[in-house]
């Protein structure tokens, strides 16, 4: 499976859209009925919410039941939210200010960086090559911190002055507590506690920025901002906009809209950490709804395995009565999956899972 290097069809900016449509979107952006979002999927549910602080408090029995609650909330839900994860709270709001700034830049700053599926780096609106899909009402920006040698401060924007120094900084922390909580999932897998950090490559780890622009939407009812997927990396941290609620959760049959809390990150474990697990951990389904009145900003961050690494259940994880769920592949060859046919559910991770 090879990906394209240009985009089937001529790209149309959704913000564009947002600014010249009244009251009626497109066709292409229409889903069908099964997959359009439900008003009645919030409730007061919410994903757990995780103080790290408890784990430096000095009381051990805080730091295990810290420790178990990460552990329980990586089987149970896939997703969780962090506070006191030690990440600024005025870093966090300048990096999504900085890139909302951004979004209103003139369009022909944006589209200087427009990108290309052969690496998705740059000013985006669409993900996947298959000619007709129906889109996802969104734009984005993509690119590429770690490993130092895809880092390309030419695709990172120039406007406005201060995004390359707050995403730097803002960058370098996200990468610190990815970090800290691959040791605590290791903990808590029995495996040793730089397990899953040398399963990733070590120090030389794949870490990108996507930056989703949800504009307003005149028929929210019938669009997703980001249609049902699990992601296919390592681990996420997701920066959410404070004003604007939009991600939802997969849970059993229906869905969880996030409630976010002040300055907090949601974390979620990919399709990766759920293959090392052997699915004791699991990715979990995720969308983003859109609304008429708002437009929203967030900031996923993806901690990945090395790309070129083959990737499989950890051995200490595998047994007779529990034999490997997943055959070896590398990261770039996984996510050629979702580069190509786009935001699938969790078919991949089906398809490749091994006959028992």
């Amino acid at each position: 499976m090879n990906t394209p290097r240009d985009w089937p069809e001529p790209i149309i900016r959704v913000q564009s859209l947002s600014e010249s449509c009244e009251d009626r979107i497109p066709d292409r952006y229409v889903k069908p009925p099964e997959a359009r979002p439900s008003v009645a999927a919030a409730g007061d549910a919410n994903i757990p919410l995780i103080d790290l602080g408890l784990l430096e408090s000095g009381d051990e029995e805080l730091r295990q039941k810290t420790l178990r609650q990460v552990s329980e909330a990586c089987r149970e839900w896939g997703f969780f939210q962090v506070v006191n994860h030690g990440v600024e709270p005025e870093l966090m709001d300048r990096a999504r200010e900085v890139w909302r700034e951004f979004f209103h830049e003139p369009m022909e700053v944006k589209q200087s960086y427009a990108n290309s599926p052969a690496t998705y780096e740059g000013y985006g609106s669409r993900l996947g090559v298959e000619k007709g899909a129906i889109l996802d009402w969104s734009d984005y920006y993509y690119l590429h911190y770690l490993p130092c040698n895809l880092r390309d401060f030419n695709k990172w924007p120039y406007l406005p002055s201060h995004l390359r120094e707050v995403i730097t900084e803002y960058s370098t922390e996200v990468v610190r507590l990815g970090g800290e909580l691959l040791k605590i999932m290791s903990i808590n897998l029995g495996l040793r506690q730089d397990y899953l950090q040398n399963a990733f490559g070590g120090d030389d780890v794949g870490a990108c920025l996507r930056v989703n622009f949800y504009p307003k939407c005149p028929q929210p009812d019938l669009a997703l901002g980001l249609s049902s997927h699990s992601d296919p990396g390592g681990m996420t941290f997701l920066l959410p906009d404070q004003n604007v609620p939009g991600l939802q959760v997969r849970r059993g049959d229906g869905w969880i809209t996030v409630k976010p809390a002040p300055h907090a990150f949601i974390v979620n474990i990919g399709d990766q950490i759920q293959v090392m697990s052997n699915a004791i951990y699991k990715s979990v389904e995720h969308r983003v709804i859109v609304n008429s009145a708002q437009e929203r900003v967030s900031l996923a961050y993806f901690y990945n395995p090395k790309s070129d690494l083959l990737i499989q259940p950890a051995n200490e994880l595998v047994s007779p009565d529990r034999p490997a769920l997943y055959p070896p592949m590398t990261f770039d060859q996984y996510r050629l999956y979702i580069r190509t046919k786009g935001p699938k559910g969790k078919s991949q991770l089906l398809e490749l899972k091994s006959p028992r």
